[in-house]
């Protein structure tokens, strides 16, 4: 089994920064693709930024030059640094990741999800 939790949301003014980090563990060969994503209050979730192995990045134009998506492979975290915050970046943040379960024989990828974190910007 694996898992996966999310730690490092909170209550923020405009403009500040919040780091979160999200940890893997269990029976994990590898993990090819990690990521964050984002649901507000009554609106779908949607990405906001991924990172893979190889250390490709991929954001959310609204996120842009803002988050910074990073990761310690030795330790299967995923980290968000997000400057600037702004309201609208208030929401539940998920980590998510593409795990390879098993051995260099043979490999199984599942998609996995952590529990959410809350980040709230607000005066």
């Amino acid at each position: 089994q694996v898992q996966l939790v999310e730690s490092g949301g909170g209550l923020v003014p405009p403009g500040g920064s919040l780091r979160l980090s999200c940890a893997g563990s269990g029976s994990i060969f590898s993990i090819y693709a990690m990521g964050w994503y984002r649901q507000a209050p009554g609106k779908q979730r949607e990405l906001v930024a991924t990172i893979i192995s190889g250390g490709s990045t991929n954001y959310a134009d609204s996120v842009k030059g803002r988050f910074t998506i990073s990761r310690d492979n030795a330790r299967n975290t995923v980290y968000l640094t997000m400057n600037s915050l702004k309201p609208e970046d208030t929401a539940v943040y998920y980590c998510n990741a593409d795990v390879d379960l098993g051995s260099a024989v043979m490999t199984t990828r599942r998609t996995y999800w952590g529990q959410g974190t809350q980040v709230t910007v607000s005066s």
